[in-house]
C-alpha cells in the first residue's frame, strides 16, 4: 500500500510541477528498480565509471519485441521461437561519470539464439550525441550461435542525463535496446539503517539527521514514508555541498515492531531507501489509583480529593483526561456530529426559499461556509472529559521523567444521590487509556422536626388546638421546605404556618399548628413535607389523638309534669350545661311528640266552630304538637350554659313518657337525652256554657 501511494504521490508531484522529464525518470526508476538501492549503494553506484559498470553487467535479459516481421518464403527458419532470437549484451547501454566534450565508445554485443543465420539490421536515428560506428542501417549477417559486435560513441554536451535506443531489426522481429546517459547526481548521505531502539508508544521520538549533499549536482528531494514514522522537512532543495537538517519521528500507536523505509526520491528519478526500525513498549506509568471515592458533600457544595499520576520513565509525559476509552469512539462520535443530514435540510430549506439566482449563490456560499466552519470545530475538538458534577483540573498537561503529577478532582452534585462516572487518562507511553472509576455521594439538605411523632390526646370536635413543631436544619446548606398538601378529612383540619420557607444553614423554624376537627373518633395523620435537594423520601410529621364530642348536661335529672288536664299548659324548666372548650350547636326535640299542628288551650278549643272535626283528627294520625321547647335551638358555649323552658299542653288522653333529646349540629343525633314524664287526668267541669262533647274531657 505505502509503495502504491509512493508511486502515485510521485507521479502527481512531477504532473501538477509540469516536470514531464521528472515523470519520465519516475518511469525509468520503477522500471530499473531503483527503490531497492541503499543510500550508500546508490552513492557506489553512481560513482562507477562506463568501464566499471559494463564489467559489473553479468544478468542477461532477453530485449523488448517492439514488432514482428513476416516470414519470408526463403527464410531458413527451422524452429519457432517463442522468445527474441536475438540477445544483446549488455541489454542497456549505459554512459556514467563523464566530461563534456570528451568521447567515450561502449561495444554492444548481438548474440544469434537461433538455429539459423540472421539477418540484423541495425538503426539509431540521429543524434547530436551518440552515433553508430558504421553505416546505419547496413545488414548484417550472424551465424546462428555467434555474435557481432557494434560500436556507440557518446560525446555529451553537458554533465546531464541523455537518452536514445537502438533499433535491431532481423526477418522476424524488432528489437530495442536502450542507451541511457547518466549526468551529474546528487548524493546525500542519509544512513542505511535508522533504528530507533526501544520506544514508548504514542510519544514521539524523534532523531536529527545533518544532511550532506556529496555529490556534483543540486538535489530536489522528496520524502516519502509509512506511519508510524514521519519526516520534516517532507520536501526541499539541498545545492552542492550544503546542509540540511532533516527530522526523522517516530510515532507509534500500539506496542509492537516497526519496520518500514524512508523513501527519498531524487528529481532524477531515482530512489533511495532507509530502512527505519523501531519497537514500542508500554512505559512505566500509571494512576496511584483505578477507583477514587469522593467524600460526602451537600448539593451546591464542592469538595476535592487527588489523585497522582506517577511517570516512572525517562521522558515528559503529555496526558488528558478523556470521556472515551478509545479514539475510535471520539471519532464515532465526531463523525455522528458531522451534520450531513442537517446540513441537507439547510441546503434543501435555502434553496426551496431562494428564488434569484444571484442571491441563490450568495445563500449558499454563506451556507457553505458556515458548515465548512462547524465541521472544522467538531475536527479540531479534542474530546477532552466535562461534567457538571465532576471535574478534573488541570484537564491535560505534563508529567516530568520520574515525577508525578496531583490532579485535583472535583466534586459538585446537584442531587442528594450516588454519582458514578469513569474517565481515561490519554498518556503518552500508554497504548490504553487509564481508566479511572468516580464515585461520590450527593447530601441533601439535613432537615428535621425536633419530634417525629406528637401525640395531642382528647380534643374536643370543633375546638381550636393550637401546637408548635419546629425544624431543625442540621446541615451546612439552605433548606428549602414546602408542605404537601393533605388529602384526607381529619388531614384537612390541620393548618401549618408557614407551609414553606427557607432554613437557613444550622438554624431553627417554628411551624405553628392549628387543629380544629370536624371528625369524631380516633385518627393518626402523617403530614409530609418536600424538601428542595432531598432524597426522593420526604420529610415526615406524625399526629395521633382522640376527637370527642362535647359533654352537655342538663341540671335536672328529668322532666316530671305529674297530673295533667287537656288543653291546660303546664312549664317545666331545666338548664342545658357545656362543660367542654367548644361551643356546641344544638337542638332540642321530643320524639313521639304529634306530627300535626301545635295544641291548644282550653279557653281556644271552646269557641272553635269545627269542634268535632278537630277533635277528631287528634285522636288520628297527625296527633297535634304538645311540647313547646324555648329556645328549641341555639349556641352553648364552651363552659357555658342555657335555660330551657319546656311546655306541656296536652290535647290528648294519654300517659307521657318521652325524652328531651340534644341534637349537636355536625356532631351527632341524640348526644344526650332528658326523660320527661306526665300522666293525662280528667277533672269534670262545672261550666254551663261548656259545649256537652267537652265536658267529659275537660276541666272548668
Amino acid at each position: 500500500m505505502c509503495v502504491l501511494l509512493y508511486i502515485i504521490n510521485l507521479v502527481m508531484l512531477n504532473i501538477s510541477a509540469g516536470n514531464f522529464q521528472g515523470f519520465q525518470n519516475v518511469l525509468v526508476a520503477v522500471i530499473t528498480n531503483y527503490s531497492s538501492l541503499t543510500p550508500s549503494a546508490f552513492q557506489k553506484e553512481m560513482s562507477l565509471t562506463t568501464e566499471q559498470r559494463m564489467a559489473r553487467t553479468k544478468k542477461l535479459t532477453l530485449p523488448k519485441i517492439v514488432q514482428p516481421q513476416e516470414k519470408s518464403e526463403t527464410s531458413h527458419d527451422k524452429f519457432s521461437a517463442v522468445q527474441s532470437s536475438l540477445q544483446p549484451f549488455p541489454p542497456e547501454l549505459v554512459f556514467q561519470s563523464y566530461i563534456p566534450g570528451e568521447v567515450y565508445e561502449v561495444p554492444l554485443v548481438l548474440r544469434n539464439r537461433d538455429l539459423v543465420p540472421q539477418l540484423v539490421r541495425i538503426t539509431m536515428e540521429s543524434s547530436p550525441y551518440f552515433q553508430l560506428v558504421g553505416p546505419s542501417g547496413a545488414y548484417r549477417k550472424v551465424p546462428p550461435g555467434l555474435s557481432v559486435t557494434v560500436r556507440i560513441l557518446f560525446t555529451p554536451g553537458q554533465n546531464k542525463d541523455y537518452f536514445h535506443q537502438l533499433l535491431c531489426v532481423t526477418e522476424r522481429e524488432e528489437i530495442i535496446v536502450p542507451i541511457r546517459a547518466i549526468g551529474a547526481r546528487a548524493f546525500l548521505d542519509f544512513p542505511d539503517q535508522l533504528d530507533f531502539s526501544v520506544c514508548p508508544v504514542k510519544y514521539s521520538t524523534q532523531k536529527v539527521l545533518l544532511v550532506h549533499n556529496r555529490g556534483n549536482r543540486a538535489a530536489f528531494l522528496i520524502s516519502l514514508f509509512c506511519s508510524p514514522f514521519s519526516v520534516v522537512p517532507a520536501m526541499g532543495t539541498l545545492e552542492v555541498g550544503d546542509f540540511m537538517q532533516v527530522t526523522v519521528e517516530f510515532l507509534p500507536l500500539q506496542i509492537g515492531e516497526y519496520s518500514t523505509s524512508l523513501v527519498v526520491h531524487y528529481d532524477t528519478g531515482e530512489d533511495v531507501h532507509t530502512n527505519l526500525l523501531g519497537i514500542a513498549v508500554d512505559a512505566h506509568i500509571s494512576l496511584d489509583t483505578n477507583s477514587l471515592t469522593v467524600k460526602k458533600t451537600h448539593i451546591t457544595l464542592t469538595s476535592c480529593t487527588t489523585v497522582l499520576i506517577h511517570n516512572q520513565s525517562d521522558f515528559t509525559a503529555r496526558f488528558q483526561w478523556k470521556a472515551f476509552d478509545s479514539e475510535k469512539e471520539e471519532e464515532q462520535l465526531k463523525h455522528y456530529h458531522r451534520l450531513s443530514r442537517q446540513e441537507k435540510d439547510k441546503l434543501y430549506g435555502f434553496l426551496k426559499r431562494s428564488r434569484v439566482d444571484t442571491t441563490c449563490r450568495e445563500r449558499f456560499a454563506l451556507l457553505s461556509r458556515t458548515l465548512r466552519r462547524e465541521r472544522a470545530k467538531v475536527r479540531e475538538d479534542p474530546m477532552l472529559f466535562h461534567s457538571d458534577i465532576f471535574l478534573l483540573e488541570p484537564k491535560e498537561g505534563e508529567v516530568r521523567p520520574n515525577c508525578s503529577a496531583e490532579i485535583n478532582v472535583f466534586f459538585k452534585p446537584q442531587e442528594a444521590r450516588v454519582y458514578q462516572q469513569m474517565v481515561y487518562c490519554d498518556i503518552s507511553g500508554r497504548e490504553t487509556r487509564l481508566p479511572l472509576f468516580l464515585t461520590g455521594e450527593g447530601l441533601g439538605p439535613q432537615l428535621r422536626f425536633n419530634f417525629e411523632e406528637l401525640n395531642i390526646g382528647e380534643v374536643f370536635i370543633k375546638a381550636v388546638n393550637r401546637y408548635e413543631a419546629v425544624l431543625i436544619n442540621k446541615g451546612p446548606i439552605e433548606a428549602p421546605f414546602s408542605l404537601i398538601p393533605p388529602t384526607t378529612a381529619m388531614g384537612s383540619c390541620f393548618t401549618f404556618l408557614p407551609q414553606k420557607g427557607i432554613v437557613a444553614p444550622e438554624k431553627l423554624q417554628a411551624i405553628r399548628l392549628t387543629f380544629l376537627p370536624t371528625v369524631l373518633g380516633e385518627f393518626k395523620e402523617k403530614f409530609s413535607f418536600s424538601v428542595t435537594g432531598a432524597p426522593e423520601t420526604p420529610l415526615t410529621l406524625t399526629i395521633r389523638g382522640f376527637v370527642m364530642p362535647p359533654t352537655l348536661h342538663f341540671d335536672v335529672s328529668a322532666l316530671r309534669f305529674g297530673d295533667v288536664s287537656c288543653g291546660f299548659p303546664r312549664t317545666l324548666k331545666c338548664c342545658l350545661s357545656n362543660t367542654s372548650m367548644a361551643s356546641a350547636d344544638f337542638n332540642l326535640r321530643v320524639p313521639g311528640d304529634g306530627l300535626g299542628e301545635p295544641s291548644v288551650s282550653s279557653s281556644v278549643q271552646m269557641f272553635r266552630t269545627d269542634r268535632q272535626a278537630w277533635n277528631k283528627r287528634a285522636q288520628g294520625v297527625m296527633r297535634p304538637r304538645e311540647f313547646t321547647i324555648n329556645p328549641s335551638t341555639g349556641i352553648v358555649r364552651a363552659l357555658g350554659s342555657q335555660d330551657i323552658e319546656v311546655t306541656l299542653c296536652s290535647n290528648t288522653a294519654r300517659e307521657y313518657k318521652l325524652e328531651l333529646v340534644v341534637d349537636v349540629e355536625g356532631v351527632g343525633k341524640k348526644m344526650l337525652a332528658l326523660p320527661i314524664t306526665a300522666r293525662y287526668q280528667h277533672f269534670p267541669c262545672s261550666c254551663p256554657q261548656a259545649p256537652p262533647e267537652l265536658m267529659a274531657h275537660w276541666d272548668c
